[in-house]
């Protein structure tokens, strides 16, 4: 997948970046300064447009390597997992339920079927800090947009694979997978403490999805399914950073 290369490669770039390169001895405390930095994080996210027709609130947890120039300019790749199971729509097995909405197993018994939330977002993004409100000028209100990829999927899970109907290679006609281009905002406040210990982020984000159906046939519509989506996604989230930058003297300092 194009895309999927292209953020492998800023990827691997903004590490580079992020691991080779420091500030020339400048202070934090009183200066703005150049670094690189990774963040993991969690977001509590509500889906809006056709996904809110699939799935309810779903968790997102993610990975970012970011770099900050000495005039509050920042860079980020990342990557980040969406998990859920609460679904607002039960109609994917309607081809083969019963009128009561149960799948049957091999034994006649009703299959104790799993369905979940799955998917990911890769992006690129770009922003600004406004400094204020923190302890030195590196903290402030961040603002960043980003275009990247987004996919989601049913995560389909049968409990002792007893139903012959969702063996492995019938779940691709019916776990609607879906991907496409997305736009991501995020508004929020950074902050960089003095003493290296504490560092992070948290704000709102909101990503849109240009989406289809990535799969050459559905079994639920009996038929290719050709509708263009608009996904959405919005949520707090929350990240913990690790900046990487130089100090006073020729050490490299890692803030873990």
């Amino acid at each position: 997948m194009v895309m999927k290369k292209v953020f492998l490669v800023a990827f691997s770039l903004l590490l580079f970046v992020a691991g080779s390169y420091a500030g020339p001895g400048k202070t934090i405390k009183d200066t703005v300064i150049s670094c690189g930095a990774f963040s993991a994080s969690y977001a509590f996210q509500l889906p809006g447009g056709d996904l809110a027709k699939r799935f309810g609130p779903n968790s997102n947890a993610g990975a970012s390597a970011w770099y900050k120039t000495d005039r509050n300019f920042f860079y980020n790749v990342s990557w980040s997992y969406i998990f859920g199971q609460q679904l607002t729509s039960t109609t994917i097995f309607d081809s083969i339920a019963t009128v009561d909405g149960f799948v049957i197993d091999r034994e006649g018994k009703y299959a104790d079927v799993r369905i979940f939330e799955r998917g990911f977002t890769l992006g690129v993004n770009a922003g600004k800090l406004f400094p204020m409100l923190g302890p030195n000028p590196n903290c402030g209100l961040l603002t960043t947009v980003g275009l990247g990829w987004i996919q989601h999927k049913y995560r389909i899970y049968d409990n002792g694979a007893r139903t012959p109907q969702l063996s492995k290679e019938y779940l691709k006609g019916y776990d609607r997978l879906t991907g496409g281009l997305a736009v991501t905002e995020f508004v929020g406040y950074w902050f960089m403490s003095n003493n290296r210990f504490v560092n992070f982020y948290a704000g709102i984000e909101a990503t849109q999805g240009f989406t289809k159906s990535l799969r050459s046939w559905d079994y639920t519509l009996m038929k290719a399914d050709t509708e263009r989506r608009m996904d959405l996604l919005w949520g707090v989230r929350v990240g913990w950073v690790i900046p990487i930058y130089q100090g006073g003297g020729k050490e490299y300092y890692y803030n873990y």
